[in-house]
């Protein structure tokens, strides 16, 4: 008989510990994930590393249900960066297999649960039955109104940047923009998250899991003001308790943007 040694869930440091959720407090109305640490659950557990992504996406499905329970109004997850294709072949392969499996068997219960299915990147370089399965799940879930699941999917910040950039550019060379008109607002409408309402396209609460503290080439433009939370939970960990610790910590922040509050002025 084999014995494998199945480690327990993350525990919370100290200092998410103390920190106490308030469901009549504020809750983000976009939430951003980048789900991190799939592979490391899996190895953790003598498993491959595969094994860690499939677990991921039963993760996401939990994940999706709570925060349209707790009233989160737009949650996009970091599924699939423009850096991952320099992952190995075969691994590739299956996350690009992924989104056919989850869309196929999960698209009924979003539909039950009011969800809207939205992906931003550049979905023409994915394989056409990634790509077909996408268009499905957008399509099947066109006319919900409630939570918008956005997937970043073949999504990397700078790329996108430097595709609005170009948009904007083209718009100039046809005389349809002047240079002097160009400002923020028309730099976001002309980023992947310009599909959203002005008042949701840039996440309040952008969370990472495993442990690491990076931004990893995400929403550079619009996490310019989010709240960062970090934990050590790896991504298939991550559950109802874990969201709520992290938005609990969004509670306890003083959000200033850049200027003070009255309280700070006293």
């Amino acid at each position: 008989m084999v014995l494998r040694f199945f480690p327990q869930k993350e525990k919370y440091t100290p200092e998410e510990s103390e920190l106490t959720f308030n469901p009549e407090g504020a809750i983000p109305k976009h939430v951003a994930i980048i789900m991190d640490g799939n592979g490391r659950w899996a190895q953790n557990r003598r498993l491959p590393r595969v094994a860690g992504h499939k677990e991921g996406m039963e993760t996401v499905k939990r994940i999706t249900k709570y925060a349209n329970k707790l009233g989160i109004k737009v949650l996009t997850l970091y599924a699939f960066s423009t850096e991952n294709w320099k992952r190995p072949e075969d691994e590739v392969k299956f996350l690009m297999q992924l989104p056919v499996d989850f869309f196929d068997t999960f698209v009924p219960e979003l539909i039950a649960e009011n969800v809207q299915v939205k992906v931003m990147g550049y979905e023409e370089y994915l394989p056409a039955h990634t790509q077909d399965a996408v268009k499905r799940a957008i399509d099947q879930t066109a006319s919900n109104d409630g939570l918008v699941l956005n997937f970043a999917l073949n999504y990397g910040s700078r790329a996108e940047i430097v595709s609005a950039v170009q948009a904007i550019a083209k718009e100039v060379e046809q005389d349809q923009l002047k240079p002097e008109e160009i400002n923020e607002e028309t730099i976001a409408s002309h980023l992947m998250t310009g599909f959203l309402p002005e008042d949701l396209r840039d996440p309040e609460l952008v969370i990472r899991t495993s442990g690491e503290e990076r931004i990893s080439n995400f929403l550079l433009w619009q996490l310019a003001y989010s709240e960062l939370f970090f934990t050590k939970a790896l991504w298939p960990d991550f559950d109802g308790a874990h969201l709520e610790t992290a938005i609990a910590s969004f509670q306890n922040r003083n959000r200033r943007f850049g200027g003070l509050n009255k309280e700070d002025t006293k």
